[in-house]
């Protein structure tokens, strides 16, 4: 397990993104599954940095983990910010048109069916979301 400190702030996605991806090209990640995480880093560290601190800015941990049986990765987004379960929410109505839909929620919508698991909980005044993603064997 790796894991990566720093603010939380817009700034910042690209290093959490190129920190992630140093993790996946050694384990030769598909192109099509980085670019999917790719796309949850941009929204999950995008969402904590835009509404976890009222004072405007705090730290972020992203953490890197490699299971075995299957091959899988698990990437925690963890802040300290004000509590806030984004999959508490109700899925988008995608079959509405886009000025007939209400703002927000499409891009955890994308994560959680890009993803084959996504948990959060509050513990210890920490937001604490994981994304688990399966990578193919190399059988």
């Amino acid at each position: 397990m790796e894991e990566l400190t720093t603010k939380a702030t817009i700034e910042n996605i690209t290093a959490v993104t190129e920190f992630v991806r140093g993790k996946l090209d050694a384990l030769n990640c598909p192109r099509r599954i980085k670019v999917q995480i790719d796309i949850a880093i941009d929204e999950l560290f995008g969402n904590i940095a835009r509404y976890a601190y009222a004072s405007g800015e705090g730290p972020a941990t992203v953490r890197v983990e490699v299971k075995q049986h299957p091959t899988s990765v698990v990437i925690t987004f963890i802040d300290h910010g004000v509590p806030f379960d984004p999959l508490a929410s109700a899925d988008p109505d995608i079959t509405l048109s886009a000025q007939a839909r209400r703002i927000g929620g499409l891009g955890i919508f994308m994560v959680k069916k890009s993803m084959d698991d996504i948990t959060y909980e509050y513990k210890d005044g920490m937001n604490i979301l994981s994304i688990h993603k399966h990578l193919p064997s190399d059988d």
